[in-house]
């Protein structure tokens, strides 16, 4: 007698259907490839023409002040027109960006601040498709499916910022202009990805712009104690413990490799970021939803500080895993707490504050962490950042008790 396997889930199902989820994946998949694979050639390329934490930091702020100076304008532009439309301009703008950088490259006019001046343009560019294409997905897949797609997509993108560093370090290798060049590519692939979706069919009406309506994202948030809650804890955890920016310095000056090292050091918290995303596709978070968000920052801090203290590779890449498994977690419950509480006409605006503190964790983070290693080192920063996110778990469970009793995202 044959047995049968098991039915998939009904909203597995309907994901796997849904040829917009389909793009949308494709899309986010090329994007983040490019993204990390040049993101490793940067850290390379500027730390060998400088020796400089500081100016490894520099990098990160570069990245992060067109975030600043652009959030609430995303907000407005994700909120009134097709959001499909302005993901597609934005990867556009990221291929010319990274192709010109090549161009520079090769024909050796690309120095140090025109690095800088390339990152600024990606970095603009970046303000508007996050935030944007976060806002699409509701659109495009049932709410009853939302925690999973939310799962499934951290999954495929973390398998692409596993791909995508070590790439980068391996094209590196055969030259400093493959990677940007290849990044181009993907980035125009990506636009075309994005340019399929079917459009959502939801209409937005374009009220006027105020300066209610600008700031109505901010006001939303900071109306919402789960919301300001989950967005201001992954905040201060990640400008404190993140410690990106400075891997070419361990890699190179502290584990004595070479850029492959760089690679497998950036691939590493996708790895287990990859696995935790994988799991949580496969089981909603049904039970003390708001503690486990707590637990998983705490054991951030706690890799953050056994990477800055190891001294072989191997210890190295493991904490760097566990430290990006514990960090998916935060992730999907920030973005499916975010998505299932904001109504569809506040998304654009509400996922562009949401990007702002998630820039301001990652790029912000970044120069944080370069001026501290620059007075501290290397792994004072690491020890320091990661004390600092554990200490900010304590004070959060006290000023958010919202958060703290959240039990499952089904409620």
């Amino acid at each position: 007698m044959s047995v049968s396997a098991s039915p998939l889930p009904v909203d597995t199902e309907l994901l796997r259907r849904n040829i917009s989820f389909r793009h949308f994946l494709s899309s986010r998949i090329l994007s983040s490839l490019a993204f990390n694979g040049a993101g490793v050639a940067v850290g390379w390329l500027i730390y060998d023409q400088t020796r400089s934490a500081f100016a490894l930091g520099l990098v990160g702020l570069v990245m992060f002040l067109p975030l600043l100076a652009f959030t609430f304008v995303v907000g407005q532009v994700a909120d009134r027109y097709d959001r499909r439309r302005i993901g597609l301009v934005c990867q556009l703008v990221e291929a010319l960006t990274m192709g010109a950088m090549a161009i520079g490259l090769w024909q050796g006019w690309l120095n140090t601040i025109g690095i800088f001046a390339g990152m600024a343009v990606l970095g603009s560019a970046v303000a508007f498709e996050r935030p944007t294409m976060a806002a699409l997905l509701p659109g495009i897949v049932p709410s009853t499916a939302l925690q999973r797609a939310i799962a499934t997509s951290t999954s495929f993108m973390q398998a692409a910022v596993i791909v995508g560093p070590a790439l980068g370090g391996v094209l590196y290798g055969l030259g400093p202009v493959v990677p940007f060049a290849v990044a181009g590519v993907s980035y125009l692939l990506a636009s075309l990805n994005v340019i399929r979706i079917e459009r959502p069919a939801t209409i937005r009406s374009r009220e006027p712009v105020t300066l209610k309506t600008v700031f109505a994202g901010v006001d939303f948030i900071r109306r919402r104690p789960i919301i300001l809650g989950t967005l201001s804890l992954d905040l201060f955890a990640v400008l404190l413990g993140g410690i990106v920016s400075l891997l070419p310095i361990f890699a190179r000056d502290i584990l004595l490799a070479g850029p492959w090292a760089l690679g497998a050091l950036r691939s590493a918290p996708a790895v287990g970021a990859l696995a935790m995303s994988i799991w949580l596709a496969r089981h909603e978070l049904n039970r003390h939803v708001g503690r486990i968000m707590f637990g998983a920052v705490a054991v951030f801090g706690v890799a953050t500080m056994v990477f800055a203290l190891s001294t072989n590779i191997v210890l190295s890449i493991a904490a760097l895993v566990i430290l990006g498994a514990s960090d998916t977690i935060s992730v999907v419950i920030r973005s499916s707490l975010v998505q299932l509480l904001t109504p569809d006409d506040m998304r654009g605006r509400v996922n562009a504050v949401n990007s702002l503190f998630i820039g301001t964790s990652n790029q912000l983070g970044d120069f944080e962490s370069g001026m501290v290693a620059g007075w501290l080192g290397p792994v004072g920063a690491g020890i320091v950042g990661g004390a600092g996110t554990i200490a900010i778990v304590a004070i959060w469970w006290r000023l958010f008790p919202a958060l703290r009793a959240v039990n499952s995202l089904a409620d």
